[in-house]
């Protein structure tokens, strides 16, 4: 059974006293007012508190301090209406403490005493009242969404027309429908808001929804519309089958990553800055700033005490520390040449790949080569995306190996003593941005990871918070980068391990046009035209592409235990006769259904059919289980996933790889998950391989850690994190009507 917060009831008695105290003054009345209402907007914003009612004297209950109090945790009934309101008691009380002369008169026999209990009955049954409410406010039920109708147009229009054609629905009457309250959202202009991670603890003891991964056959390199499947389905489980179900997506790596790029160059220039410090000061100079005399007292801050305990040192007091002790704690001795972190941008910069710093006259000539990566290709993104809490989080912050000492020694975040105020960074950027689709239904866009060198899927906390507000009959729908040897496979083996959540189904995308490729067709470049093989009914390479790449990445699905719906994102060029064909041939692979999707076209509409095979899919037995168990060697790891996945005959590990593969063990992080790094163009490590190759050998040409995040990644081939711009980026079609201020170009 639920109660109002027993902390509140602490807080009103000693308010009641406060404001007594203070009307015993009349000046100090407009203070009196400014204590109730400050208090009462903590107490509406505080989702811990069910209810409130207001004990107080009749000169602080004005107009003014009853309208601030929310309706919905007014226990007293000041403000319910007739319908659905409580018995009202303060005013009672009231007359009880003013009015005892006429009150005794009007009712004859009543003595105060039998008043005082009668006013106790009342105030506890409304307290059961409000908490009844409040527990049946938690309890699944279909939203009560408002669907934004399409007007589909042939030809269809560019991405941006149609965006700017749609009116989108205020993010806070969103919120409403989904069943969000308004102090759990910080909303950002009209069609935008965080969502507080304070819903979690609310909605503890909700059931969670359906959890569906979109994921897809490996893909050309104009891709295959994974995303747009996922927004497909999602509108059409929602808008069209009534059924509540969320969207929860990578966000892009430009605008919103400046608190990920904010953290990570914060650790660069503490790394930088603390080897010149070193370099350049005494143990005695050095623990002096480090440990400042404020006001003659020296105090270590609790970071500091973390790493002094770190050290197996258990001293708290600065003045005793031994000379050897001191130096321990001061000298952190980087290794310059193995500093693993960089500094990151948000765009595209192939120059910034390796760089020389530490030129100016300032930095005493202690230069030394590095390099940028983009910002999505931070450890801190990754870390964002996996953490399942604020404190999980800070946690995993700490953690970041930034390189070694020259002891050996890895030298973490928390070491530097940047770690509190990397927390403090990211503090707005791990809650989930609300948003909506075409039609109007609900969207999470959250972390943007490379699918790569990291996980490639959206944050953990999206997927928790969607799958309470959705409900047991919901559904969540989430999407994994590249294809589904790559984002498929580190979902199941790291994201589903870091979350503890169990996905209901797998939908694999695939288009004709990858199919083709696979079947043998000529080589597809982003920015030439597509061969006539594309555009034209080719059924053997639709049949080649079935029975290879979509045939191996079903098995790879089923390998984890979880039905798969194939979808077929349909282009314009393709034929009736090649969908049948990849429908049967699909089902005959070993697929639960295949269906094609026409929401590129229609919307949520053209979806209708995919969002009926998921529902089906989702409501039988899911045996999910993971493909390595985490104690087994890591080299082991490396190999189940390049033979069971990828279809190699085995691995071949560099004597570099094996020397980090040996610290690593040696370190104690053997038994962290495997984020293998390599090309998304073929299910082996040359891109030209399509189909289902077989018969090579996977070279692990080198093997990092990501300590914090949680992973060791290893680098298959050559992987960069910092992307070049091609000879005609997108840039050029960007323009912004100075008049109008409209932008062109952007999709």
């Amino acid at each position: 059974m639920y109660s109002i917060n027993t902390r509140q009831l602490i807080i009103t008695k000693k308010l009641r006293t406060k404001v007594h105290n203070q009307t015993k003054n009349t000046e100090n009345n407009r203070k009196m007012h400014q204590t109730i209402l400050e208090e009462l907007l903590k107490l509406n914003d505080d989702p811990r508190v069910h209810g409130v009612y207001l004990h107080l004297p009749p000169a602080a209950l004005t107009n003014r301090v009853l309208n601030s109090l929310k309706p919905e945790k007014d226990v007293d009934g000041l403000l319910k209406d007739l319908l659905k309101c409580f018995c009202f008691c303060t005013g009672f009380q009231q007359l009880t403490e003013h009015r005892y002369i006429f009150l005794h008169r009007a009712v004859g026999s009543l003595v105060l005493s039998s008043l005082h209990s009668l006013f106790s009955f009342i105030v506890r049954q409304n307290v059961v009242r409000s908490c009844t409410r409040w527990l049946q406010e938690q309890q699944y039920k279909p939203w009560r969404l408002r669907s934004l109708k399409l007007q589909p147009l042939t030809p269809v229009p560019s991405d941006l027309q149609i965006s700017r054609a749609q009116t989108a629905k205020p993010v806070n009457h969103l919120a409403e429908e989904i069943g969000l309250l308004p102090e759990e959202l910080e909303v950002y202009g009209r069609s935008k808001a965080k969502v507080r991670l304070s819903l979690l603890e609310r909605l503890n003891s909700q059931p969670d929804g359906k959890y569906v991964l979109v994921a897809g056959v490996t893909p050309t390199p104009l891709g295959e519309g994974k995303s747009t499947v996922t927004i497909g389905l999602v509108q059409a489980l929602s808008a069209h089958l009534n059924l509540n179900s969320f969207a929860c997506l990578r966000q892009p790596s430009q605008g919103p990553t400046f608190g990920i790029k904010a953290a990570n160059n914060l650790v660069a220039a503490a790394i930088d800055a603390r080897m010149l410090h070193e370099a350049t000061q005494s143990d005695k100079a050095l623990f002096s700033r480090l440990v400042p005399s404020v006001n003659g007292v020296r105090r270590f801050s609790p970071i500091q005490i973390s790493r002094l305990r770190r050290l197996g040192i258990i001293k708290s007091d600065p003045s005793s520390l031994s000379p050897e002790e001191v130096n321990s704690f001061v000298r952190l001795d980087l290794d310059p040449e193995k500093i693993t972190w960089h500094r990151v941008v948000d765009t595209n910069d192939r120059f910034l790949r390796k760089i020389t710093i530490g030129q100016a006259s300032t930095e005493k000539g202690l230069t030394r080569e590095t390099g940028f990566d983009i910002a999505v290709a931070s450890e801190i993104m990754a870390i964002l995306a996996l953490a399942d809490s604020m404190e999980d989080m800070k946690s995993r912050l700490g953690r970041m190996v930034v390189g070694t000492s020259r002891s050996g020694t890895p030298v973490t975040a928390e070491d530097l003593g940047v770690s509190g105020a990397l927390a403090v960074l990211m503090k707005d950027a791990i809650k989930p941005t609300l948003m909506q689709t075409l039609e109007g239904t609900p969207v999470f866009v959250h972390a943007g990871p490379f699918a790569n060198i990291a996980h490639g899927n959206s944050s953990v906390l999206a997927d928790k918070l969607a799958l309470k507000l959705v409900g047991e009959d919901g559904f969540v729908v989430t999407e994994a980068g590249f294809g589904a040897d790559i984002g498929m496979e580190k979902f199941f083996n790291i994201k589903c391990r870091a979350s503890g959540l169990r996905p209901n189904a797998v939908v694999l995308v695939a288009t004709i046009r990858a199919l083709k490729m696979h079947g043998g067709g000529p080589s597809v470049s982003a920015g030439a035209p597509l061969p006539t093989e594309y555009i034209s009914e080719n059924l053997n390479l639709v049949s080649g592409g079935c029975q290879s790449n979509l045939k191996k990445q079903i098995q790879n699905a089923q390998q984890f235990g979880v039905p798969v719906v194939v979808a077929i994102n349909v282009f314009r060029t393709d034929t009736p006769a090649e969908i049948d064909l990849v429908c049967q041939l699909a089902k005959e692979c070993g697929a639960f259904d295949a269906v094609p999707c026409h929401h590129w076209m229609q919307g949520g509409r053209g979806a209708v059919e995919l969002a009926q095979a998921v529902k089906e899919a989702t409501s039988k037995p899911s045996y999910f289980q993971f493909l390595y168990d985490l104690q087994m060697p890591i080299v082991e790891k490396i190999r189940t996933i390049a033979k069971r996945i990828y279809g190699a005959d085995d691995i071949d590990v560099s004597a570099e790889a094996q020397r980090k593969i040996d610290y690593y063990h040696e370190q104690g992080y053997s038994t962290l998950p495997i984020c293998m790094a390599k090309t998304h163009l073929s299910l082996s490590h040359l891109p030209e391989r399509k189909g289902a190759p077989t018969g090579f050998v996977l070279p692990i040409r080198d093997v990092r850690a990501s300590v914090g995040a949680g992973f060791i990644y290893p680098l298959v081939g050559t992987m960069s994190t910092m992307p070049g711009l091609p000879t005609r980026a997108c840039f050029y079609d960007i323009d912004i009507d100075p008049i109008t201020e409209e932008i062109s170009g952007l999709f």
